[in-house]
C-alpha cells in the first residue's frame, strides 16, 4: 500500500514537471489580443505616457521610392534631427534609460562618446503570413526539454506573448529574418590605438524555418543552413564554414564542418558553439555571440525581468549607406557617434545566469530586446566576478524590402582590453544582401558542397 501510493505520488510529480515543462501555449482569448492592444507580434500597440514612444501604427508598409532592389537602404526619415544629445557631461539625468553597459561606455570613453536622441519610429513590420502563423503559434508552441527546444510553431514567432524569459530568447533566435539570403561583408578588430584590420567574406543563410509550404513536423529539428566563404585576408581566403542549426541543441547539437583551402579537405568542428571564441575576432566574440545570441539556451536559467524604455540604436540607415568609408566609421574605443541614431523604446529584459556546474566565460548576461521585433538590441555580459566584462550592441534597421527589423551593424565591446569587433560592415562592399535569389536545395549546404565551392 505505502508503495502503491509512493508510486503515485511519484507518476503525479513527474507529469507536473513535464507540465511546466512544455506548458507555453496561450489560450485564444489571450492570444486575440494580438489583433487588440497587442501588435501581431506581441508588442504594445499604444505609446507611452509622454508621447515620447509614438503608438504602432503598421510600421514601414513600403521602401522609400527612390529604393532599388539589392542596392544600399535609403533613409526613409531623412528630415529627422536628434532632439538632444546624451555626453558624460549629462548622462546622469538620463541613467534611468540607459543600460549598464551604455552606462559603461560613457564612463570608459568620456571625451568621445556620446549618444545623439532622435524622434522614435515604430518603423517595425513584417509581412502579413508572418502575422498570420505568429497567430496560430501562439496557441500551438510548446517549451519541451526544459525549454531547451519547442514544437508546435513554424513561419513566425513562437512565444508572441512570452510567460518566461527563455521564451523571449528563443523569439530572438527564430525572429524572421527572410527564407533565403546572399550577402558580402567585413568585420574589423578595432585595437586600443584605432587600428584595424578587415575580414571579408561571402555569406549564405536558408532559413528553414521560413520556407514556404512547410511545416514544423517538416523541418526534423533543422531551423537553417550557413555558409561562409572567407575572401580577405590572405592567410584565411578560401576557407569556408559550414553550420547546420538544429533546434534543439540538447538533443541535437549543431553540425558544423570547416574547409581549409591549403588542405583542400573538410573536418568537423563539433566545437563551434558556447564560449568558444571566433577565429578573426582576436577573442572579442564566442560562438554564441554572434547575431547577439544563438545556440542552445541550456547553460543558463533565464529570468523575464519585465519591460523598461531605453534608448536603443535604431533605424540606423547612415551606417550601411554606402556612403561612408570604413575609416570613417571605426573610430579609437568605439564606432563614430556621429553616424549612430538612438531613439527611446520599450524593451524587454531578460537576465540569464549560470547554471550551477556549467561552463561559460560569462556568468551573466542581460539582454535587451525591441519589443517590436523581439531582436536583441544591447547585451551586457558580466565575468565569474560579477564585473561588467563586455558590452554588444546591434544597430537597428528596418530592411524594407522584406520588411523586417534586423541589425545593420554589431558591436562588441571589451571593457577591459578596450577593443571592440564590428561586424557586418557593408559599405565598402561590392555586393549588398539580397534576400530575392533562387532558393537552392539542401544539397548546396553539405560537406561535399564545401569542397566544390571552397577556394573559389
Amino acid at each position: 500500500m505505502h508503495s502503491a501510493t509512493t508510486n503515485t505520488l511519484i507518476a503525479a510529480v513527474v507529469a507536473l514537471v513535464c507540465a511546466v515543462q512544455t506548458q507555453a501555449a496561450v489560450s485564444p482569448q489571450q492570444a486575440a489580443r494580438l489583433e487588440q492592444d497587442l501588435t501581431p507580434l506581441g508588442a504594445e500597440r499604444a505609446g507611452n505616457a509622454s508621447g515620447s514612444i509614438p503608438r504602432w501604427e503598421g510600421g514601414i508598409t513600403a521602401p522609400p521610392q527612390d529604393y532599388q532592389e539589392g542596392g544600399y537602404y535609403l533613409n526613409p526619415f531623412p528630415a529627422d534631427q536628434p532632439l538632444f544629445t546624451i555626453t558624460a557631461a549629462n548622462v546622469e539625468q538620463f541613467k534611468d534609460y540607459l543600460s549598464a553597459g551604455q552606462l559603461a561606455l560613457f564612463a570608459a570613453y568620456p571625451e568621445t562618446f556620446k549618444m545623439n536622441i532622435y524622434p522614435s519610429r515604430r518603423s517595425g513590420s513584417a509581412p502579413q503570413w508572418l502575422y498570420d502563423n505568429t497567430a496560430k503559434n501562439a496557441v500551438t508552441a510548446k517549451l519541451v526539454n526544459d525549454g531547451n527546444g519547442f514544437v508546435d510553431a513554424y513561419g513566425g514567432v513562437p512565444f508572441p506573448i512570452p510567460q518566461s524569459g527563455v521564451e523571449v530568447v528563443w523569439n530572438h533566435i527564430t525572429r524572421y529574418r527572410g527564407t533565403y539570403l546572399t550577402a558580402q561583408t567585413s568585420s574589423a578588430v578595432v585595437q586600443r590605438n584605432g587600428r584595424f584590420a578587415l575580414t571579408t567574406g561571402q555569406i549564405e543563410v536558408l532559413f528553414k524555418y521560413y520556407q514556404p509550404n512547410s511545416s514544423f513536423a517538416e523541418l526534423n529539428n533543422l531551423m537553417f543552413y550557413y555558409m561562409i566563404f572567407v575572401k580577405s585576408p590572405a592567410r584565411l581566403a578560401g576557407g569556408a564554414v559550414l553550420v547546420h542549426e538544429t533546434i534543439d541543441q540538447t538533443k541535437e547539437p549543431r553540425n558544423a564542418w570547416i574547409y581549409t583551402s591549403g588542405q583542400r579537405r573538410v573536418r568537423r568542428a563539433p566545437n563551434i558553439a558556447y564560449d568558444t571564441p571566433i577565429i578573426d575576432s582576436e577573442g572579442l566574440r564566442t560562438a554564441d555571440d554572434t547575431d547577439m545570441y544563438n545556440g542552445a539556451p541550456d547553460r543558463y536559467d533565464w529570468e523575464l525581468v519585465g519591460k523598461q524604455e531605453v534608448y536603443i540604436t535604431y533605424n540606423n540607415y547612415q551606417i550601411g549607406s554606402g556612403k561612408l568609408k570604413y575609416k570613417d566609421i571605426l573610430q579609437t574605443g568605439h564606432i563614430n557617434p556621429d553616424y549612430v541614431r538612438y531613439e527611446l523604446h520599450r524593451v524587454w529584459v531578460v537576465e540569464g545566469r549560470l547554471k550551477p556546474g556549467a561552463r561559460h566565460i560569462y556568468a551573466r548576461r542581460t539582454f535587451y530586446l525591441d519589443e517590436d521585433s523581439w531582436q536583441i538590441a544591447i547585451a551586457d555580459q558580466y565575468d565569474s566576478r560579477g564585473e561588467l566584462w563586455r558590452v554588444s550592441i546591434a544597430h537597428l534597421t528596418n530592411l524594407y524590402n522584406l520588411p523586417t527589423t534586423w541589425s545593420s551593424l554589431e558591436v562588441y565591446h571589451d571593457l577591459q582590453s578596450r577593443r571592440y569587433l564590428a561586424l557586418n560592415l557593408t559599405d565598402e562592399e561590392p555586393k549588398v544582401i539580397s534576400f530575392t535569389q533562387k532558393i537552392p536545395s539542401d544539397s548546396n549546404f553539405t560537406s561535399a558542397a564545401l569542397i566544390r565551392r571552397g577556394g573559389r
